[in-house]
């Protein structure tokens, strides 16, 4: 109800905290459109964990942990820097000292998967090769932001612990 005497003043800035919450697929679908819609010159900030929701909505994308603001960054750009990544090796693989921007690294058999926060595809492949040895077959996959919210909170979490 609050939302609909809000619009229309056509604020410049609009928050809205878990719009999604007990909405059903249609609904929840009608009200982003119509957000849209009327959004015009007004800024919408949407802070939700339904990040499937805004996925293809979403012009910029801000990851807070603890109340702390980590980054902030375009929804493009940020879906090109992640990639999930499955290394296949010759032979059974130890893991070896990675980098600090591949996230949630684990290796099991002659496999080694993690996350690149840092994917380029022009520097990759030099990259992998300049800190490993015996690679057979790199596979690497874009990352939904859902994927990425996750491996950013595994990595938060994990860096907290030590």
């Amino acid at each position: 109800m609050l939302l609909l005497c809000a619009l229309p003043y056509r604020p410049k800035l609009l928050i809205l905290d878990e719009p999604f919450s007990g909405l059903d697929p249609l609904v929840r679908e009608e009200l982003m459109q119509s957000l849209l819609s009327q959004a015009g010159e007004t800024t919408i900030l949407i802070s939700t964990h339904e990040l499937g929701e805004i996925e293809g909505m979403a012009t910029h994308v801000a990851f807070i942990d603890q109340g702390r603001l980590l980054f902030e960054q375009s929804t493009s750009d940020l879906m090109e820097r992640f990639r999930e990544v499955r290394i296949t090796f010759e032979s059974e693989v130890r893991p070896p000292e990675t980098p600090a921007d591949w996230l949630d690294v684990r290796s099991a058999g002659s496999s080694m998967t993690f996350v690149d926060s840092q994917f380029s595809d022009s520097t990759f492949g030099e990259r992998v090769g300049a800190l490993l040895t015996g690679v057979r077959r790199v596979e690497t996959e874009p990352m939904s932001l859902r994927s990425i919210f996750i491996a950013l909170a595994r990595s938060a979490r994990e860096s907290r612990s030590e």
